[in-house]
């Protein structure tokens, strides 16, 4: 469930470099859903800069959405303790309502198992209320895509989104309008067929996987890379 892009959505903000954060004593822990080492990792890397952009929206009492993933057969906590504090420090409220329905195990995976296997969620959407979303991990921003376009199918906007780390290559989430453009140029036969197979047309990739696709000459190298890929680390 994704909605096009509007090519001004803003970047998403990553609060720390991925080897930092990855390198914290607290880090396994906090990955494994140990909530107290969730917030000490928070707390420790939380970018100052990161949380006063979202005072611009202050006036507009936005909700804040975290990512709710299991890694494993845990729960990852990263993403709720960060809302948490930001929340806290900014006054937004926290929405409990929204969580993912599927385990997509993207940690360690490749670009085509991304893509292949989505991150589905479900839930109650404040259609009234701007919203703010928060992941522990930014890679190619399908996480994000689909959770918005669960927020804005069900009525609601989403403003901005914000993840502890990521790939600064995958900030901006908007795909752009000649970056569209060249994707259609090269593999829009097959837009019909990937419509059929995930539920949304080119137009609502991000900008990194869209990219990632354009990567590809040949078409058909697509579906065999996607009915190939596996959860395992191609790094």
């Amino acid at each position: 469930m994704r909605t096009p892009w509007v090519s001004a959505f803003p970047d998403v903000d990553i609060h720390a470099d991925e080897s930092k954060v990855k390198k914290h004593p607290r880090y396994p822990a906090a990955k494994a859903g140990d909530t107290a080492a969730s917030m000490d990792l928070v707390l420790d890397l939380m970018n100052n800069a990161a949380v006063n952009r979202l005072r611009h929206y202050q006036s507009r009492s936005p909700v804040i959405v975290p990512v709710h993933g299991i890694e494993g057969i845990s729960a990852n906590t990263i993403p709720a303790v960060l809302a948490v504090c930001l929340a806290d420090t900014l006054g937004f409220e926290i929405s409990t309502e929204i969580v993912q329905t599927s385990r997509a195990a993207h940690t360690c995976s490749s670009g085509w198992w991304r893509l292949k296997s989505q991150a589905l969620f479900s839930g109650e959407v404040a259609s009234d209320r701007p919203h703010i979303l928060v992941d522990d991990f930014i890679g190619m921003g399908g996480t994000f895509a689909n959770l918005r376009g669960l927020i804005e199918a069900k009525g609601g906007q989403v403003l901005h989104a914000q993840a502890l780390t990521g790939k600064l290559r995958s900030a901006k989430l908007g795909l752009q309008p000649e970056t569209l453009r060249s994707l259609r140029e090269q593999h829009g036969d097959i837009e019909p067929w990937w419509r059929t197979e995930f539920g949304y047309g080119f137009d609502a990739l991000t900008e990194s996987e869209a990219l990632y696709l354009l990567r590809i000459e040949q078409t058909d190298t697509i579906r065999r890379r996607l009915a190939e890929a596996e959860p395992k680390s191609d790094r």
